[in-house]
């Protein structure tokens, strides 16, 4: 493609190519994806101005790197003190992607990947949209992850563009869609192969075809009597997920549809005002930092992460079947033993049904029931990368497992248990090796649950500890780096709330009311699983303890796990028991809450506790250190 002139800042690339279409490409420096900072933004303003002294027949805002635009920056959320700080940012942003939508010539979004955020606003921004056909693409609007909403007018352009349900339910679920779906929801124009991106940017560009509008069904939607209608039946959908004092995101989302239905003229001053007080919230604040937590884990396992490889394991029962099901899926070759081929079969059969689930074209699920084959002789052992045992709690039986597989094993390779509970000092003391035998402590249901305990013993080698952690990155896990020590992090945190919620139930505490209590907190339901046995409609008002009898222990023994450096700093504590537990996100983790809180508060309430119930309830020694902020 000849080129007239060109135009470079160090975010924004403008070319006009020799039949007059601009193409403008962003590919910010030094980073694996590109987002919307202010620099960026500042510097997009510049570039729209150049094409306004000279207009081209077209524009095409295309991506340097392998994506589009991942979305705003995410760092400078913390960097806004107040509403009224963010205010004049967020109009800015607004006034720039209302200049680009009032552009007198045709604009595309040429989208090569994943498209999010505010990189789906600015696309939003564009008269017109096409999308790679590939599996890493997606598009979406996930801005309530972080407790807000879309803040560079999408609340609006995305209700105008897709219709009030698709719009609502990709901005109150957070949910992605891939082009497919994108395109039958007219969220695209196109969809096309990797190598016609360009050409089919460019032919919309030079002959832009009329653009589309949703159902006139989804537009009567939108009118002020209706939206009055349907609005609290959205709230209640919304409640039945999230609580308003704990996520106000989704119900800010559906009040400015309320308010404002689709219109530029009111909704995007409302989207300004809205965005800018719900950043400035604690859940806000605590969501950004749950989003950077995962980003670190992510990093633990190495940027350069194997994908595939061959992988065994010697265990059929739920969890060993489940995290075969799960490693075929990412990619691993895996060979699954029992002691015989009948004890396979169950794990064999949930395997299909789970890739079935989660197939998206025809013959994906049978090409991931390919890479997982029953061994029940466990000659997979000699060639694997991993091999994981899965069998029953009994260390003696784990040895003799060991005594057998070790010789077989490929020099390098890792040898691994899925051991919830059974000291790794104790499990290797009949190896040849010890320093190969890591713990992959996996949670159920695997394919839900997102973190990996990967567990060290003093005797485990770093080079064996590197690959445990690459691994569960491999298959998209988050490692977290435990010492080997009785429950590790999760359960050891865990193990005082069910304790106690047993210990309630037994003094006569309601069932549902113990449920009650946790979800309100902000706990998820399925720890206690108390309310499903007895209905809601038995509870009675809870004790006025109730609450920091169920949370006060599980902080205790996160600041016990933090002193005895079962993991090596507080944020990794954090992150483990929410990606572990589910413990209340917009918390911020445990030991977040109890600087929250004050942790002068919550030691006196400990010991008020401890007077009235007992021992289980007294502070461990490691909170003044934590207080002074030496721990």
């Amino acid at each position: 493609m000849s080129r007239t002139n060109a135009t470079s800042g160090p975010h924004w690339s403008l070319e006009i190519d020799a039949d007059r279409v601009a193409w403008l490409t962003i590919d910010q420096p030094g980073a694996s994806a590109n987002a919307l900072s202010r620099a960026v933004l500042e510097e997009l303003a510049e570039r729209l101005d150049e094409l306004a002294k000279v207009p081209p027949r077209g524009l095409v805002i295309a991506s340097g790197k392998a994506g589009f635009i991942a979305g705003a920056d995410v760092r400078e959320f913390g960097q806004v003190a107040s509403a009224d700080e963010a205010v004049p940012h967020i109009r800015a942003a607004h006034a720039l992607f209302n200049r680009l939508e009032e552009l007198p010539f045709p604009t595309v979004a040429a989208i090569n990947g994943y498209c999010l955020g505010g990189g789906l606003e600015l696309a939003l921004a564009c008269r017109y949209r096409v999308c790679v056909d590939d599996p890493k693409a997606v598009l979406g609007l996930p801005e309530v992850m972080l407790g807000i909403h879309p803040g560079f007018g999408g609340t609006v352009r995305a209700v105008r563009q897709v219709g009030v349900t698709a719009a609502m339910d990709m901005m109150l679920t957070g949910h992605n869609v891939r082009p497919d779906k994108a395109l039958k929801l007219g969220l695209v124009d196109r969809v096309v192969p990797a190598g016609e991106l360009r050409s089919a940017a460019r032919a919309i560009a030079l002959n832009p075809p009329a653009p589309r509008r949703p159902p006139l069904a989804q537009r009567f939607l939108s009118f002020g009597p209706v939206r009055g209608l349907v609005a609290p039946r959205i709230e209640r959908q919304v409640a039945r997920r999230a609580k308003r004092e704990h996520y106000p995101a989704p119900y800010a989302i559906v009040d400015l549809w309320r308010r404002h239905g689709a219109s530029p003229r009111t909704g995007y001053e409302a989207e300004a005002q809205s965005v800018a007080r719900l950043v400035c919230t604690p859940t806000s604040r605590n969501l950004v930092r749950v989003f950077f937590l995962q980003e670190r884990m992510k990093a633990l396992g190495g940027r350069d992460a194997p994908k595939g490889g061959h992988m065994h394991i010697v265990g059929a029962g739920v969890m060993g079947g489940d995290i075969a099901a799960w490693s075929a899926l990412r990619g691993f070759t895996v060979t699954l033993q029992d002691r015989t081929a009948q004890d396979l079969q169950p794990a064999l059969e949930r395997a299909r049904a789970f890739f079935e689930k989660r197939s998206r074209v025809p013959g994906q699920a049978q090409e991931n029931l390919s890479r997982l084959s029953a061994d029940p002789a466990g000659h997979g052992v000699e060639r694997a990368d991993v091999v994981i045992e899965a069998i029953v709690e009994d260390a003696a039986a784990k040895r003799e497992l060991y005594a057998r597989l070790e010789p077989r094993m490929k020099s390098g390779a890792i040898l691994a248990t899925s051991t919830s509970s059974l000291m790794l000092e104790d499990l290797a003391s009949g190896l040849a090796d010890p320093g190969r035998l890591v713990g992959l402590h996996f949670f159920n249901p695997v394919a839900q649950m997102p973190l990996v305990e990967v567990i060290a013993s003093d005797a485990t080698n770093a080079a064996t500890n590197a690959s445990a952690l690459a691994f569960a990155r491999a298959i998209d896990k988050l490692p977290l780096p435990c010492r080997s020590a009785p429950g590790f992090l999760v359960n050891r945190v865990l193990m005082p709330y069910i304790s106690e919620a047993t210990l309630a139930a037994q003094e006569g505490v309601p069932f549902a009311t113990l449920d009650r209590v946790a979800t309100d907190f902000g706990m998820p339901t399925g720890h206690i699983k108390l309310s499903d046995t007895v209905g809601p409609s038995l509870a009675s008002a809870p004790p006025a303890d109730l609450e920091d009898r169920l949370i006060l222990p599980m902080l205790n023994a996160a600041i016990a796990a933090l002193r005895e450096r079962v993991v090596s700093d507080a944020d990794l504590v954090d992150a483990g028991v929410i990606f572990g537990t589910g413990f209340a996100p917009f918390r911020g983790g445990p030991l977040r809450y109890a600087r929250e809180r004050g942790t002068e508060v919550v030691v006196a309430r400990l010991r008020e506790l401890e007077t009235r119930y007992g021992a289980r309830f007294r502070p461990d020694p490691g909170w003044d250190a934590f207080a002074a902020g030496t721990l």
